[in-house]
């Protein structure tokens, strides 16, 4: 076994941090603001045998994976057409700038009115991954080694060769890496649109009724299962793109 992959690598974090929330919720002494670990998980399995659960966190699920999806390409897409023409970088780079510097909640106000509320975490969610993977594709662009371009050009490679050769392994590692933080910020910017917008069936919105009715318990449960389903797609995702060897890392 890798040392990477033994087993205490991850079960001493977990129980670490395990134990010091339930000393937090023993030394405060009120569920309200701090459950214990035993409540939350007995929260947490009520919920999971409801079929409402599973309606609301597929709804959810895919919301924010159409949205990732749509980043990602439209940030790839933006990558090569301002790494193939310069006027058009200077043309949308501070727009894609002025994208990632706005806060999330002013998006989602703004998108709210344009579009319903079922649609606006899978336009936020684009909104925030597209500058992440843009500028990461840029950059893997820009650090393609030019003498292996040489290389390609002088023994007659085709552009699909040189591309699938060269230029993909060279910029994988980096865009793997945005994509992982990606999935992280799409998660958070989309849970928060659903808080915002309330679609009828979503998590977001139970999150948002937890608040409402002072049910922390629960406030925890879902927090647990959007963060469950943020690593689950981030490994998912690192397996796709840089394969089995390089998961766990």
């Amino acid at each position: 076994m890798r040392p990477d992959r033994a087993p205490w690598r991850w079960l001493l974090p977990a129980v670490f941090w395990l134990a010091v929330w339930w000393l937090l919720a023993l030394i405060v002494g009120k569920e309200l603001l701090i459950p214990s670990p035993p409540l939350v998980v007995r929260t947490l399995l009520e919920l999971v045998v409801t079929g409402a659960f599973w309606r609301y966190t597929a709804l959810t699920l895919l919301r924010i994976t159409l949205g990732l999806l749509l980043g990602i390409v439209l940030g790839i897409l933006t990558a090569l057409l301002t790494n193939r023409f310069s006027w058009l970088h200077a043309l949308l780079a501070p727009a894609v700038r002025v994208v990632r510097a706005t806060p999330v909640a002013s998006f989602i106000i703004l998108v709210l009115l344009w579009v319903a509320n079922g649609r606006v975490p899978v336009v936020i969610s684009a909104l925030v991954v597209l500058p992440v993977i843009w500028e990461s594709t840029a950059a893997g662009l820009r650090s393609v080694d030019r003498d292996l371009l040489e290389f390609a050009r002088a023994y007659r490679l085709t552009r699909l060769d040189t591309w699938r050769r060269i230029v993909i392994p060279s910029m994988l590692p980096q865009l793997a890496a945005a994509v992982c933080t990606a999935i992280g910020l799409a998660w958070k910017s989309g849970v928060a649109a659903e808080v915002l917008c309330l679609p009828k069936a979503a998590v977001g919105t139970q999150v948002y009724f937890s608040k409402l009715y002072l049910d922390t318990p629960a406030l925890f449960a879902w927090t647990l299962i959007v963060v469950a389903l943020s690593l689950t797609v981030e490994r998912i995702a690192r397996r796709l793109l840089l394969g089995r060897k390089e998961d766990g890392k």
